[in-house]
């Protein structure tokens, strides 16, 4: 049975350097929800006018983890999360990345090459969380700590969560530049010929029976 790191957020270039690719974690600490175009739109406009966000993201936990929340009597909670895919974001991911020092990127479906250039450059993981593993999820939120642009619907709002046992994610992209997504890509590509000759094949055993 394989190890899960439990990681202690934020985490130092140290720490995220000496993770690999494959490695499980569960996180502890504070991390910050961003599932929506517009959120993401949000932000790089603010980098690109030299503005601060209105959370600290410097070194943050930057997750694509959608959310139903809903607020009662003014307070907002978030009752469950589940992830979202993170190459909507591929556009963006570069620039936040580098313009927010991310130490921790993530979703489900990785980041493309630029991205993934990006985190090796400033010391960056994406982690790849269970597609349907909302309940598991979200019996490690523990507070709602901050909430922004309250003009958005509830799911796209810019959420800081203080999260106890987030996971287990799979390390898909560490920041030696390793991807499990571009190493599945190339194994398709290999694989590729070979399974257009077995079509080709079953092709002519059916046009034999016809």
């Amino acid at each position: 049975m394989s190890t899960v790191h439990e990681l202690e957020l934020p985490l130092s270039e140290e720490a995220v350097r000496s993770l690999r690719v494959g490695d499980q974690v569960r996180l502890h600490g504070e991390v910050v929800l961003c599932a929506g175009m517009t959120t993401h739109e949000r932000l790089t406009a603010l980098l690109d006018r030299g503005e601060a966000p209105p959370i600290d993201l410097k070194g943050a936990a930057l997750l694509h983890l959608g959310s139903y929340s809903r607020e009662v009597d003014g307070r907002f909670e978030v009752l469950y999360l589940n992830p979202t895919t993170s190459t909507r974001f591929n556009g963006f991911m570069p620039g936040l990345i580098r313009g927010l020092g991310l130490r921790v990127a993530g979703g489900k479906g990785g980041l493309d090459a630029r991205s993934v250039e990006a985190m090796r450059e400033e010391g960056c993981v994406y982690l790849s969380f269970l597609g349907g593993g909302c309940t598991l999820l979200s019996e490690a939120i523990r507070e709602v700590v901050a909430v922004h642009w309250n003009d958005l619907v509830h799911h796209y709002r810019l959420v800081k969560l203080r999260v106890d046992g987030l996971g287990p994610a799979t390390v898909g992209i560490d920041a030696q530049g390793n991807s499990l997504y571009g190493d599945l890509a190339e194994t398709a590509r290999e694989r590729l010929p070979e399974i257009l000759a077995r079509l080709d094949e079953r092709r002519g055993r059916a046009k034999e029976e016809i």
